[in-house]
């Protein structure tokens, strides 16, 4: 699988289990583990390390990390933090401008 595949499908998957857990559709339980999940699935995609990143890749390395990072009450509470989420989110629906401050590194 290339970079750009996976980065396009898992980021649709990302925004939907954000969006269900925001609407108390779906366990914090389940957004760990597709967080394990989607870094076992990273691990059988061959990439050269010189290969440039983009703008949504970025942004989709940088919501997986605060999605594993910051516990689930400041997810569901923080309202500085949901809305940087948001704005993450809004960007890799391709419907918003890519956030200034999201800096995601490949694992």
């Amino acid at each position: 699988m290339m970079v750009t595949s996976f980065i396009d499908t898992k980021s649709k998957q990302l925004c939907y289990y954000l969006h269900a857990f925001w609407d108390e559709k779906l366990a914090f339980r389940e957004i760990e583990i597709f967080f394990w999940d989607t870094l076992e699935e990273w691990s059988q995609v061959e990439y050269n390390l010189t290969l440039p990143y983009t703008q949504q890749e970025r942004v989709f390395w940088h919501l997986l990390h605060q999605l594993h990072y910051w516990p689930e009450e400041k997810l569901r509470s923080d309202t500085f933090l949901v809305e940087e989420l948001t704005n993450c989110i809004s960007f890799l629906e391709g419907k918003g401008i890519c956030p200034f401050d999201c800096i995601g590194i490949r694992p």
